[in-house]
């Protein structure tokens, strides 16, 4: 089966060829990063405007890569939800009627399961079950997955996501729109002992998560200090982050009693939480699975991928509509 996967639900348009048989043929991305960097943040009716610019020719420029044609297609996958509201809408609007011209089916995807699934793309994929840590923009979940579609919530943030804590930390240190990289960037060249910040909910007994005390600790800091010592102040709020983080996906792998931990979303490109959990992973007897480099950030192969998985499975379904809002543990099993 040879699946078309669009991604629109923010500030990246995606596009990617997946089969079924073969693997990820081919995929193309465009970010929207420098126009929204003047902002601070995401401009929603920016952001639907330049997805509309972009679909197209992303479309064109992956079936040149891979040698095919929209006739070649056997289905079109595109994120459904949760994000936001007009940008998703670009991406559906553009895949149903695509899909309807061609006599072809069209999926929605979950947002956060096209980053779930997406170590699978890999050459060495996780088996199921596994337990996945989602850290993709405004989610950190932490999850049971025992198969595509079957997903059981073990604990989520309560407030803030690691994502926009790492985000709203960077604006604190004065540094640009994306935050999370710059600040790791940043952090490399700190002492993250120079500091000490607060670990959140870190011995609650539970895998839920509570990022906004973090940062606020930051923000005293920084009205005491000033940014003279940014970098340590950087280096002290990741490793505080990484800290959690590791912690509660162990305690998760040991409660479920799961060989196998997935980590996927944006922060999961995280340097330092890579690194912390591959070192304590192991000596668990734990093996972690990470997406590759390019498709921690929203991407066209995981929404590819994933509604391949669905596609094999599903009727048809004429239903046009988007969803803002979305529990991943509401998605049926295939």
């Amino acid at each position: 089966m040879l699946v078309l996967g669009v991604e629109s639900s923010c500030d990246e348009t995606g596009v990617a060829l997946y089969d079924s048989a073969h693997g990820l043929l081919a995929h193309a991305l465009y970010s929207q990063i420098a126009m929204h960097n003047d902002y601070g943040g995401v401009v929603p009716e920016l952001a639907s405007r330049d997805h509309i610019r972009r679909v197209l020719p992303l479309t064109r420029q992956v079936l040149s890569e891979s040698g095919r044609t929209l006739a070649d297609l056997d289905g079109i996958a595109y994120t459904q939800g949760p994000g936001l509201a007009g940008a998703l809408l670009v991406g559906a609007g553009m895949a149903r009627a695509l899909a309807y011209a061609l006599g072809i089916p069209a999926v929605g995807v979950h947002h956060l399961e096209g980053h779930m699934l997406s170590p699978l793309i890999s050459d060495t994929p996780p088996e199921f079950p596994f337990v996945a840590l989602l850290v993709s923009g405004g989610h950190t979940q932490l999850m049971l997955v025992s198969g595509v579609g079957r997903y059981t919530l073990l604990g989520e943030t309560l407030d803030d996501a690691a994502g926009e804590a790492f985000d709203k930390t960077a604006q604190l240190l004065g540094l640009g729109y994306p935050g999370g990289p710059a600040l790791s960037k940043l952090a490399a060249s700190g002492d993250a002992s120079h500091f000490s910040l607060p670990r959140p909910m870190l011995n609650s007994g539970d895998f839920d998560f509570s990022f906004s005390g973090l940062k606020t600790a930051v923000l005293t800091l920084v009205r005491k200090q000033g940014l003279e010592h940014a970098a340590d102040i950087a280096a002290a709020f990741q490793a505080a982050a990484v800290d959690v983080l590791a912690s509660k996906s162990l305690a998760a792998c040991a409660h479920s009693g799961s060989s196998r931990l997935v980590v996927a979303g944006g922060v999961g490109a995280n340097t330092h939480l890579r690194e912390r959990l591959t070192r304590e992973a192991a000596a668990r007897g734990i093996e972690v699975f990470y997406p590759r480099l390019e498709f921690c950030t929203d991407n066209g192969a995981m929404i590819a991928y994933a509604g391949a998985q669905r596609l094999a499975h599903a009727n048809a379904d004429l239903t046009f509509a988007v969803k803002p809002r979305w529990e991943l543990a509401t998605l049926d099993a295939v």
